[in-house]
């Protein structure tokens, strides 16, 4: 039979000793002491923890459930069972001190199925949430979820009890739950956690059926409560001998109180509900508490810990309040038949068991410092049955079941009598069995059963007069083995022996005179890679008196003359020798016999009168009851008659060890009063008996050891100087400091006195009034000779006071209100004393009634009640007397001015105040005036400068543009069109780019090959196009990426990808002609349009790059060249010269030219007689050190026409100033802040470099940067509005910022048009004219086409057909390749060049509008720039589109042959098959839509079954792969 079996994890609080954990260890009898093992930590307290065979282990936390691996060092997966993301966990009901079952919302967790018939194993979990559902799981798989579910199948209160075991019956061959719970809590606040079924009420136990795809809310049977029986607690649900057992106990939820004895209810392990009676377990008197449930089935012997509470509100526990109970399961399914009480129907003549069987020795195996309650199941490894896991609070452990290792010695090892632990000869250790090397050999390992006496021990025995023979008695396995006996003195073998087959090694050393010196010898036995030794010493063998004490040495016993004689000489009789190490004889000697006697005469006096004595002793108390586990010094006993005792001794025994503590009494004081130093110990409680000259043991009752305080909070954390204020601390385990002490760092430890308890401390800060005024102090609590940190406690500064009022409220009360500085001190009642003083010298205290604090004082609100004269005490005030802890002040009364005073002073003083006013407003009016005056002359003069620079600068400035700019870097064919095809999407161009030209056609798999050709059938193709853009979540995105895809697929098909997007073109167009024809091509919204610009990129690749792509080269360069030569603030890319007024640098400083000898170090790069090292170069003195670089380096390639191994971010500069050098820096230790903290970068002109200085470039191998990124703390030439509208006297360039209007620069825009003009022409006209009189083939194959259509569509608007010309050359292909050079070469757009290129788009695009553009004053600078130039571009684009018309057509022929040179030229260039894999992705989401449409439509049927045939292969496909 399959089973699981779990229990529940609600339970009622219990002690933080791990009586669980005994359980365990007193049922297995498993002693020792694990080591460091993993531990998991979860967000909440721990509700329920199961393992499973193969699949892990599962922890229920708060509403998580987390499947750990079986080492708990990793979590393979985790269920939010509540709220996605968040473990919650239950809120506590009211009120919290009540003793209540723990919270969970984990009832159920129980493993089953696993490994049974082949099945995969599944999980049943039972929560609160759902008014108790369950669920049941794959144990492989947490996140998919059974249909098997189901409401009020476990308690749905966090604090309410559920029990449950899954079974297989063996009737039905079905599984089944049987579950008992608590429905209902008798409370009212529980209503809003949750309602069970009104027929759930006086449920408690039912079955379920789990093999049906849910679980019905209607149950197999059910068990009902008795009428009265109250609320029922079960603890645990087991199988045993075809029964199902559910331990329990009543438990009223309201009062917190266990009202009756635990029982155990018994049903049938079956498919019905078959009530087989109930035993009530009796563990000694008062123990209704059942706190751990265990069934030991090596035994078939049942474990309880039981407990009860010595008080009301089960607070105070001694060893004797909770207790192991085992019972014998047949005994309990003998006794509870026919037996009820608790459910119906009731029956009489019932048994209750008492608890039976005993336990050896405890043994802690583990011991969690921290004091936490430890779950009340352990659960055992599936696998390895020397791990078990210990959960405790919010942590899970996997802990060893024994500690072997900490036995030494074969007889300490198997006299340990642990079930676990052997002795390994190979290995020489006590281990476990599976560590024990060939330990599948029983004579290798020895455990309990063998017993201590088959440890292998050598013997020395002399058996004749002649010889000595050394032996190895005990349990080894006849193998062969060498022994040798070495003289350690000489180190001389004194014999030398192998072993016979199938016999041990011996060895004999004859019995010779010289072997008489002999005093020690070392015997060893060898077995291989094991060895055995043991020495030997012979010197005392004369003086040892006694037979078993002389042949344990090794000496020889001469019977006849009873004496210890050397092995190795012959002094005996041959038949005198004793021959063996049995206990030796003792019947023949008389005389020892006859003192025995009499020493047992003697203890028998000693005994009687010690009896007699002890009546006289008495034991009243000792002091303290609690201390600490480092044990405690002067612990007092009180009693009377202890100086009349000569040896008094206190014992101590535990509950986790046999072993008991002996402790001398170190000081009799008097009488009535002696002193115990108690020893360190670990947490447990201890029963403690003081015994006086060695008779009975007069019980003191019991001692706790708790662990060592805690403190989690110091309130106040501030208080003043002088000190004396009353300061608490919260923590606990309070009660067993020794003192507190405040630690400071002049003053040293200073102790203090405190009032503790167990859970707080309070103490009076003591004073550091000659320390300085702001101080720390550390608090530390004093345990022995430990110092525990507790915090922190801050001195500040006394409290300051200003005045205080006193207010009448009625005659025989006063209100004292004391005005205070806002500090940071919380005063209490406890801290404050106030006193009024009135009359003469008269005093009142005044009660404390509360503070206040606002925006400017505190007021401390007193009151003084049971008075006469209020009114009077309050004009005869004098002062008030405060008294906080040890400071003292006297507080002066406000002063109050007479109403006559304010009524004379107020309007001298308003007339005062309106003349000063209009004064200071007629003095700012002049001063402001005088100002703006000063500011208009300057904005005029600073006009006319730059309007006259701007005229100056566009009549003689010229670029010297540079026609040779080497070989212009173009990008290859494949990442052009990746970066046209995803301009988006650059994570699809990795997948593509891997070299394809070693690729295998073979290699191809049957389902792409099949998907490629179904593709190749352009109706499903484009029937699939269709059916996907009519689906609403087909995006646009979508689209792109779909038609990209398709293009990359279909790359080495041009001729076809041709057909398919004049088909598509022509679909578009019956779309558009019914609406406005015009926008026809305008958007990307469908396939077709970004198919066309994939087409129109393939197809124009070769003339981009013969005829188009050095002039575009020459204008980025261009412009680029026109930027660098004014400012460019490098923190936002702004610069004077640019084509955008969004890019405009109008905020510019004054600038000049700096002409720079450059020189650049010797390196092995550029270590050639061809390279110039010395060069001039132009920068400006606004530049900043990086800018500079640039400069220089890109005069460098332009002088040298390579880089030679330099790179931009590896060259440092270096000025030189006579034998000086200082290396140039964008931000150093000179760099200039700014008031607002912003860091302004250096510059040429900062370093105050002038025309003609020398700079050294060299080149810095480590810890250079590319790319820096300043961030907003930084400035260039843009600065903040704080410091651009100072002015400041003496600074260059400051006080004419705040003049700087934008418009003033308008003229740079042009002067930057005019600087590329000619080259942006000769980029324009390379594109729309017509080399050798022919236009590229795709451009007249596309343009003839659009005309036919329109012709076929009756379209007589010529307007028309120009419009879908500009769409789809212009707009979809040339705008893009303008904007992004980065397209067609391998360069990097700045955001900068983007902005003016947009412009230049912008212009391009309008040449090709058929509008003409009405431009005013107010038109945007972009618009305006190229105004004048847009007629003639567009006169030049409609010669262009005529001249197209009327060349001659292309022939179909032609057409094919330039697709198919085409297609030849990019085979292998990418990976098709990704291509083919992402479409399958498309048509695999839509399956059912294309589908759907291929069976509507005529004609497709063949396509129909080849597209099933296709998601067939890659089904297959996928399925191999999983495995």
């Amino acid at each position: 039979m399959e089973v699981s079996r779990s229990k529940a994890p609600p339970r009622p609080q219990r002690p933080a000793a791990p009586l669980p954990l005994l359980a365990y260890l007193l049922a297995l009898a498993a002693p020792g002491r694990g080591a460091d093992e993993p531990v998991w930590r979860s967000e909440q307290a721990i509700g329920a923890i199961a393992a499973s065979r193969a699949d892990g282990v599962f922890v229920a936390s708060g509403s998580c459930l987390d499947q750990l691996d079986y080492s708990l060092e990793h979590r393979l997966s985790r269920l939010y069972r509540d709220q996605a993301g968040n473990c919650t966990e239950p809120v506590s009901l009211a009120p919290p001190a009540r003793p209540r079952p723990g919270s969970s919302f984990s009832k159920l967790l129980l493993p089953y199925r696993e490994g049974a018939d082949g099945l995969g194993g599944l999980l049943l979990t039972g929560w609160t949430f759902d008014r108790g559902a369950c669920e049941v799981r794959p144990l492989g798989n947490l996140s998919l979820s059974s249909l098997r579910n189901g409401t009020e199948v476990v308690s749905c209160h966090p604090q309410g009890s559920t029990a449950g075991v899954v079974y297989r019956s063996l009737e039905t061959n079905r599984w089944y739950l049987a579950v008992a719970a608590t429905y209902v809590l008798p409370e009212p606040e529980t209503a809003s956690r949750c309602n069970p079924a009104a027929s759930d009420r006086d449920t408690a136990i039912t079955i379920k059926n789990i093999e049906e795809r849910s679980l019905a809310t209607e149950e197999l049977g059910r068990l009902n409560l008795r009428g009265g029986a109250g609320s029922l607690h079960f603890v645990d649900a087991f199988l045993w001998n075809g029964s199902v057992y559910f331990p329990y106990y009543r438990y009223n939820y309201t009062s917190g109180v266990a009202t009756d004895l635990p029982s155990m209810a018994r049903i049938a392990q079956s498919n019905e509900v078959q009530f087989q009676g109930q035993a009530a377990l009796v563990c000694g008197h008062g123990r209704h508490l059942l706190l751990s449930s265990s069934l030991v089935e090596a035994l078939d012997v049942w474990a309880g810990v039981f407990s009860a509470a010595t008080e009301e509100g089960q607070e105070k526990r001694s060893p004797a309040t909770t207790a192991l109970c085992l019972f014998r399961m047949s005994e309990i399914q003998a006794r509870a038949k026919r037996c009820n009480w608790d459910f119906e129907p009731t029956q009489a003549n019932c048994v209750i068991l008492g608890e039976n069987l005993t336990s050896n020795c405890p043994e802690v195996i583990y011991e969690i410092k921290e004091e936490t309650p430890v779950f009340h199941k352990l659960v055992p490894h599936p696998e390895k049955n020397i791990y078990i896991y210990l959960t405790a609070g919010k942590e899970v452990r996997r802990i060893r079941v024994a500690n072997c290792s900490k036995h030494k010695s074969c007889l300490a090892c198997l006299a340990a009598a642990d079930p676990h632990c052997g002795w390994c000869h190979s290995l020489q250790r006590c281990t476990f069995k599976d560590d024990c090397v060939h330990s599948e050999n029983s004579e290798n390992w020895l455990d309990i059963v063998s017993g201590a006496k088959e440890c292998p021990q050598i013997h020395i025995s002399q058996r004749s007069k002649d010889q000595t023979t050394v032996t190895l008695v005990g349990s080894i396995f006849p193998r062969q083995s060498e022994c040798v006996v070495k003289n350690v003195d000489s180190g001389r073998e004194l014999c030398k022996g192998k072993s016979p087959p199938n016999k041990t090694c011996t060895c004999s050393i004859p019995a010779r005179a010289p072997y008489k010196d002999v005093l020690v010898v070392n015997v060893t036995f060898s077995f291989g890679s094991w060895h055995l030794s043991k020495r030997f010493n012979f010197t005392n063998c004369s003086s040892l008196r006694g037979c078993p004490v002389c042949i344990g040495t090794g000496c020889a016993w001469c019977k006849s003359e009873r004496k210890c004689i050397h092995p190795f000489t012959a002094a005996c009789r041959s038949s005198d020798y004793n021959r063996n190490q049995e206990p030796c004889p003792v019947a023949f000697e008389k005389p020892a016999s006859s003192q025995t006697a009499g020493e047992g005469g003697l203890k028998a006096e000693k005994s009687n009168r010690t009896n007699r004595g002890l009546q006289v002793f008495y034991i009243e108390s000792i002091e303290p009851q609690k201390i600490s586990t480092l044990g405690k010094r002067n612990v007092m006993v009180t009693g009377a008659n202890f100086t009349q005792a000569s040896n008094i001794v206190m014992i101590l025994k535990g509950t986790s060890t046999c072993d008991k503590d002996v402790i001398q009494v170190s000081h009799v004081l008097n009488d009535t009063h002696m002193k115990f130093s108690l020893p360190s110990s670990r947490k447990e409680m201890k029963d403690v008996c003081i015994q006086f000259d060695g008779g009975s043991c007069t019980s003191v009752g019991p001692l706790s050891y708790i662990a060592l305080p805690q403190c989690s909070l110091i309130y106040p954390a501030t208080t003043w100087i002088s000190g004396g204020q009353n300061i608490t601390i919260m923590g606990r385990n309070f009660d067993v400091i020794d003192n507190l002490i405040i630690s400071h760092e002049l003053k040293g430890n200073i102790n203090v006195s405190e009032y503790c308890m167990a859970t707080n401390c309070s103490f009076l800060a003591p004073s550091l009034k000659s320390s300085k005024v702001r101080t720390n102090v550390t608090v530390k609590l004093r345990v022995q000779e430990t110092y525990l940190d507790c915090g922190s406690l801050q001195y500040l500064e006394d409290p300051k006071f200003t005045g205080y009022r006193v207010d009448p409220e009625v005659d025989t009360e006063l209100e004292v209100k004391i005005l205070k500085e806002n500090d940071n001190f919380n005063i209490s009642q406890k801290d404050i004393e106030i006193t009024l003083f009135h009359g003469e010298n008269k005093q009142l205290n005044c009660n404390f009634e509360n503070i206040t604090r606002n925006q400017d004082l505190t007021t401390i609100l007193c009151k003084i009640k049971g008075i006469r004269t209020a009114n009077s005490i309050a004009s005869s005030s004098q002062k008030v007397r405060v008294k906080l802890g040890n400071l003292e002040l006297y507080v002066k009364q406000e002063s109050v001015v007479s109403t006559l005073y304010y009524l004379i002073g107020l309007p001298i003083l308003l007339v005062i105040v309106i003349f000063v006013a209009v004064g200071v407003t007629r003095h700012k009016s002049k001063e402001l005036s005088r100002k703006q005056s000063q500011q208009l002359e300057l904005l005029e003069s600073e006009l006319r400068k730059e309007i006259r620079d701007g005229f100056a600068e566009l009549q003689m400035d010229k670029l010297d543009v540079v026609d040779s700019f080497g070989t212009v870097p173009f990008l290859d064919y494949k990442h052009f069109a990746l970066r046209t095809f995803f301009p988006e999407s650059g994570g699809f161009t990795h997948i593509f780019t891997e070299d394809m030209h070693n690729r295998d056609a073979s290699d191809k798999n049957e389902s792409l090959i099949a998907l490629d050709a179904l593709i190749c059938n352009k109706s499903f193709l484009v029937t699939v196009i269709h059916t996907l853009e009519k689906q609403k979540n087909f995006s646009v995105k979508d689209r792109c990426l779909f038609a990209s895809f398709l293009t990359i697929a279909l790359q080495t098909k041009l001729v076809y990808l041709t057909s398919i997007l004049e088909v598509l073109t022509r679909d578009l167009m019956e779309q558009s002609s019914n609406m406005q024809p015009k926008l026809m091509l305008r958007r990307t919204e469908s396939v077709v349009e970004k198919l066309l610009t994939n087409w129109m990129s393939v197809c124009l690749s070769g003339f981009l790059r013969e005829t188009v792509g050095e002039p575009f080269y020459l204008l980025v360069t261009t412009l680029n060249q026109k930027i660098n030569k004014g400012p460019v603030d490098v923190i936002t890319c702004k610069a004077l010269y640019t084509l955008n007024e969004d890019w405009l640098l109008w905020q510019v400083p004054e600038f000049s030219t700096v002409a720079l000898n450059v020189v650049f170090e010797n390196s092995p790069e550029n270590d050639s007689a061809d390279v110039c090292r010395s060069i001039s170069v132009n920068v400006l003195d606004c530049d900043t050190i990086g800018q500079a670089k640039e400069k220089i380096f890109q005069a460098f390639l332009s002088k040298n026409g390579s880089p030679y191994g330099l790179q931009l971010n590896e060259i440092c500069l270096e000025l030189q100033v006579g034998t000086r050098q200082k290396e140039l820096l964008d931000i150093d230790s000179s760099s200039v802040i700014l008031e607002d903290g912003i860091t302004k970068l250096n510059t040429i002109g900062h370093y105050e470099i002038s025309n003609g200085s020398t700079i050294k470039v060299f080149k810095k191998i480590a810890n250079f940067t590319s790319d820096v990124e300043y961030s907003d703390d930084h400035c260039h030439l843009i600065l903040p509005d704080s410091e651009a509208f100072q002015d400041v006297q003496g600074k260059r360039h400051r006080g004419k910022h705040k003049f700087k209007v934008k418009e003033m620069y308008l003229t740079k825009l042009l002067s930057t048009k005019v600087a590329i003009h000619s080259v942006l022409e000769k980029l324009f006209r390379s594109i729309w004219s017509l080399p050798n009189s022919r236009a590229p083939f795709a451009i007249k194959y596309f343009f003839d086409f659009l005309d036919a259509q329109a012709e076929n569509k009756k379209i007589t608007d010529p307007d028309v057909v120009h419009i879908w010309k500009t769409n789809s050359l212009p707009l979809r292909f040339w705008v893009n390749i303008l904007k992004n050079p980065q397209f067609v070469f391998d360069i990097k757009k700045t955001p900068h060049i983007d902005g003016c290129l947009s412009v230049i788009a912008q212009a391009f695009m309008d040449a090709f509008s058929l509008t003409e553009q009405q431009l005013g004053k107010e038109a945007p600078t972009n618009k305006l720039l190229y105004a004048k130039d847009i007629p003639t571009y567009k006169e030049e684009v409609k010669s262009y589109y005529k001249a197209i018309r009327d060349l001659p057509p292309l022939s179909s022929s032609e057409m094919e042959e330039f697709l198919t040179q085409e297609s030849k030229k990019h085979e292998n260039e990418f990976n098709e098959e990704v291509a083919l894999t992402e479409i399958y992705k498309y048509i695999v989401k839509y399956f059912d839509e294309i589908l759907n449409k291929l069976e509507r439509d005529r004609g497709l049927e063949e396509a129909q079954k080849q597209l099933l045939h296709v998601k067939v292969l890659f089904d297959e496909k996928k399925k191999c792969k999983w495995m």
